[in-house]
């Protein structure tokens, strides 16, 4: 057993707080080496600010429709003697696809044309009557009643004969439906009945065919109402477009804005759209679905940075502007993210030094230099403090 004294405990005590100087600590209280070493310098990867054409877009799935579609049904029934088409052909304006049997409308046709030649001989007569009667009543040979009576012959053969022309040309019409043709170009599909059968006339009837127009096409889409005045623009705008991508791999096409639906949809806050393409090598197909990039527009010098530039802090984003190769703060209000670049609506004019990589390593103020021009000196310093003005540092936005 050994026993202290009270005193020689105080002394042990004040002795452990004494604070003991470290090499360590520079003034101020901040890492760094002994007095006089030189500043600290960070090695990061710097880019440029620019000025150049930006679009303003935006992203969505849409889904294919045809301008047109048509669906072939008879007008007269009667049996199929030819199906002129092949399945899923291409068609063009008034190619024949179906002929139906019209012996019984021929017929009818031949019909008529004799009834119109023997009217037409029948007038030939009643003139004569007339021109004849007419000289007797001249002469006073003959009797006015006589006379009269010719000339309403004439006129009411006349009549027949008028009669008769628009029954013949009413057959003719009819003997028209007997050859179906493409009212439109298109893609016709598969015939809903083959030659023999009997076509039917109803809508509960099987069709004959569909034929769907291709080129142009349109895709519909919605894009949400805070657009709706940049749709409208672009309208009329020669810099807006549409892109159109097929799912699962195709060839991109472009179109235009063409409809704008005239209503919001109040349950989803869109407003729908569709788009024309031209669509001349059939890319796009009815019912596809499809990614749709919308360019509203293209300014034409708006200032970007490369997307990791940017930084989101407690008070907002911001990046790094490198000058004499001192990195500075400088809030940004970042408009959108177009292509891995973000374009700044403000606090850049476009020529500016940013840092792009490395910068949980810098502060405000700190040195930097181009990563792999040589020192290298940041690359194995300790971590800078709290981000500009007391910010912690969040990923790129």
């Amino acid at each position: 057993m050994f026993c202290r004294s009270p005193g020689l405990l105080l002394a042990s005590v004040l002795v452990l707080m004494v604070p003991v100087p470290s090499s360590a600590q520079a003034p101020g209280g901040r890492p760094g080496g002994p007095q006089g070493a030189a500043p600290r310098t960070v090695a990061v990867v710097l880019g440029k600010a620019v000025k150049k054409p930006m679009p303003v877009r935006f992203d969505t799935i849409g889904s294919v429709q045809t301008v047109a579609s048509v669906t072939l049904r008879p007008r007269v029934e009667s049996q199929i003697t030819e199906i002129a088409f092949k399945d899923g052909a291409a068609v063009k304006k008034d190619d024949v696809l179906v002929r139906l049997d019209a012996r019984g409308i021929e017929a009818q046709i031949r019909q008529a044309e004799a009834n119109l030649i023997r009217s037409q001989a029948q007038l030939e007569q009643a003139q004569r009557d007339v021109r004849r009667f007419e000289q007797l009543l001249a002469n006073e040979s003959g009797s006015r009643v006589n006379y009269d009576n010719a000339r309403t012959q004439v006129t009411a053969i006349g009549a027949q004969i008028k009669s008769e022309e628009a029954a013949l040309d009413n057959l003719r019409v009819s003997l028209s439906h007997y050859t179906i043709r493409a009212p439109i170009s298109g893609r016709v599909g598969v015939a809903g009945l083959k030659e023999g059968n009997i076509a039917k006339t109803g809508d509960g009837s099987p069709p004959l065919a569909v034929i769907n127009q291709i080129a142009p096409i349109y895709v519909s889409f919605s894009v949400p109402q805070r657009f709706l005045a940049d749709l409208r623009a672009a309208l009329s705008d020669p810099t807006a477009k549409v892109e159109v991508v097929p799912q699962g791999g195709g060839k991109a096409v472009e179109g235009r804005i063409v409809v704008i639906d005239n209503q919001v949809d109040a349950a989803s806050g869109t407003i729908g759209v569709r788009a024309e393409v031209a669509n001349a090598e059939e890319v796009l197909w009815p019912g596809q679905l499809c990614n749709v990039r919308v360019v509203f527009r293209t300014e034409p010098e708006a200032v970007a940075v490369p997307r990791e530039a940017v930084q989101t802090g407690q008070r907002g984003t911001f990046v790094f502007v490198v000058t004499e190769n001192v990195a500075r703060v400088r809030p940004v209000t970042v408009a959108r993210s177009v292509d891995g670049l973000a374009v700044i609506a403000d606090g850049l004019k476009g020529d500016e030094t940013v840092v792009v990589d490395g910068q949980l390593l810098v502060t405000d103020g700190v040195r930097v230099e181009q990563r792999g021009s040589g020192g290298g000196g940041g690359g194995g310093g300790a971590p800078g403090g709290p981000g500009a003005a007391g910010e912690p540092r969040k990923g790129a936005s």
